[in-house]
């Protein structure tokens, strides 16, 4: 069990201190960050289209 199951799910998570990090490993944090961006347009693409499939069966 997690020290933090009592708080709201909805609490925005805290975010990374940036001070200590290179110019370098900022970049390769950026780049990080795009591929997350990508995989989750790729699943809400997905689900879009699993949805759009659900739908088009109960309107006919």
């Amino acid at each position: 069990m997690e020290d933090n199951d009592d708080l709201p799910k909805n609490m925005p998570k805290p975010k990374r201190d940036l001070d200590p990090i290179s110019i370098g490993e900022l970049h390769e944090y950026i780049a990080d960050l795009h591929e997350e961006i990508e995989r989750v347009r790729a699943e809400i693409e997905r689900k879009e289209a699993h949805r759009a499939g659900v739908q088009s069966i109960f309107k006919s």
